[in-house]
């Protein structure tokens, strides 16, 4: 570390950025089980805020991992470091002021804290994308539920590895009771206040 001399002082500020782009930036942490939703409606809340003019960027578990982490499996080791990695670039786009959101099942308290601890409590909008494990495990989109049945893939959350609930996220919708437009729209409502320039 002796040889590193960031330059954080030195560049341009995140409130500059945020003046250019007529908006205040935040980042959008969507959690859930696989199947509840959060891919999904974290894709129409991009094309909604786009729409209005707003700079956005998605980060989503499964294009991250085809990317920047790889290298990663899905041990306790590399799931905290896939969230570290994940959660260090939500903050480039962060202070570049544009609204990020995040899909990522992060699974435990922990890793959340970790997520939270990089980006910063007040930035950090954590939404909880809630349907039960057996409404995921109906819907089961890409087929990861039956594998995790048969034993094809291990520490499955919900299943072999646990899922902690949040107690106080910022936001719930539950995606068992009410259908995508009302998600969508419940979502927006939340964070239009916080990304607006007033």
């Amino acid at each position: 570390m002796q040889n590193i001399h960031p330059i954080f002082d030195k560049v341009l500020s995140r409130q500059h950025k945020e003046q250019l782009l007529q908006q205040k930036s935040v980042v959008i942490w969507m959690i859930g089980l696989s199947g509840s939703g959060k891919s999904t409606i974290a894709k129409e809340v991009e094309k909604s805020l786009h729409q209005q003019g707003f700079l956005t960027q998605l980060l989503d578990g499964d294009n991250l991992r085809t990317g920047i982490n790889n290298n990663l499996g899905f041990s306790e080791a590399d799931r905290l470091e896939n969230i570290r990695r994940s959660a260090e670039t939500a903050k480039l786009f962060l202070n570049c002021g544009i609204i990020t959101i995040c899909s990522f099942i992060s699974p435990t308290k922990q890793i959340r804290e970790l997520a939270a601890g990089v980006i910063g409590q007040e930035d950090f909008l954590e939404v909880y994308v809630n349907a039960p494990f057996e409404e995921c495990e109906r819907r089961d989109v890409k087929g990861l539920y039956a594998k995790a049945r048969k034993g094809e893939i291990k520490n499955f959350t919900g299943l072999d590895a646990p899922f902690e609930a949040p107690e106080q996220p910022f936001l719930e919708l539950r995606t068992d009771q009410k259908d995508l437009p009302t998600c969508t729209q419940e979502l927006l409502q939340a964070i239009l206040p916080r990304i607006q320039i007033s």
